[in-house]
């Protein structure tokens, strides 16, 4: 257990940046977690942290061994509590990141229940429409919209969306509606730019044959709510996922067009660093969003967004 022992001096000075700090967090002297830094670099042949006399800071190699060192310590805190007493207790630190959109409509409001179920568990919610690597930037999940990359990464579905084409009334008095895909070439379109697709908007006949079209962007954007916001405004024609424009569509600031060519499913997915034992926070984190999403949906049997609502909910 040596090693162990070094290892958590090490992780807990590179957390506070001091030696004093990281002693009175363990509950050692200054002098032991100095020697026990000093043991570990011994041990590994390479300088972990660079000393002054008024900063403690991390090597490149110290940055590297940290991020797996912080794993397997957490692996072995998790380890120890399920063998000792079967069901680990959600804590720690939760880092969860989301697309901007659907985080703020959809997450955000379901994260007070959990960490009122969960009383040791802290949140760390960002919100981000880029795709961001878990594992290099130290989130635990992630709640992902659309088609998953093969990667190490494990998932779960949540729900399911599909991308709806609208614009405001004033618009198609305007321009005129499309009346199949092609005919969007024609139209002022409002493109978001992490869209999987680049400059193309994809559709299926009643065949399931691609109808696919170029589209010609006036606006681009990369956060669906200003694209939202410039389609009510009357600047041109937006293909957005049904969560977003499901309350403007019910209140006739937007009109859908299209609803016979079928756009592709994209489905809502929590994702997390596939790992043999899964702390207990992550699992009663990815639980809960499933119990909380089952049973969710923005498209009735016409292809018009909505939200089925459930009879009930439990608390994870």
């Amino acid at each position: 257990m040596d090693l162990i022992t070094r290892m958590r001096a090490f992780a807990r000075v590179a957390e506070e940046r001091s030696f004093t700090a990281a002693a009175e967090r363990l509950g050692i002297t200054r002098g032991m977690a100095t020697r026990y830094v000093a043991q570990l670099e011994e041990h590994l042949g390479a300088r972990l942290l660079n000393r002054t006399t008024r900063r403690v800071s991390l090597t490149e190699a110290g940055a590297a061994y940290l991020e797996r060192c912080s794993q397997l310590l957490a692996d072995l805190e998790e380890a120890e509590a399920v063998a000792t007493a079967h069901v680990a207790e959600a804590r720690g630190t939760l880092r969860v990141t989301c697309a901007l959109a659907f985080g703020v409509r959809y997450v955000a409001p379901l994260i007070g229940d959990y960490m009122q179920a969960h009383p040791r568990v802290v949140v760390d919610l960002s919100f981000n429409d880029r795709t961001v690597d878990l594992v290099e930037e130290g989130y635990d999940v992630a709640v992902r919209i659309g088609a998953l990359p093969n990667s190490s990464l494990s998932a779960r579905r949540l729900a399911s969306t599909r991308m709806v084409v609208c614009a405001a009334p004033a618009y198609w008095r305007r321009r005129g509606r499309p009346a199949t895909p092609e005919d969007l070439a024609e139209h002022d379109a409002l493109h978001y730019v992490y869209s999987a697709t680049s400059d193309e908007w994809r559709f299926a006949d009643a065949t399931g044959a691609p109808r696919n079209v170029r589209i010609r962007h006036r606006l681009r954007a990369n956060n669906g709510d200003a694209l939202l916001r410039a389609a009510i405004s009357g600047l041109g024609v937006v293909q957005l996922p049904s969560f977003m424009v499901h309350d403007v569509l019910t209140r006739g600031e937007l009109e859908a067009v299209l609803g016979e060519f079928c756009a592709p499913e994209l489905g809502v997915h929590a994702v997390y660093p596939a790992r043999r034992l899964l702390a207990a926070k992550v699992r009663c984190f990815v639980d809960y969003l499933a119990d909380r999403f089952a049973g969710a949906s923005w498209d009735d049997d016409r292809g018009r967004p909505q939200r089925r609502r459930r009879s009930g909910s439990r608390n994870a």
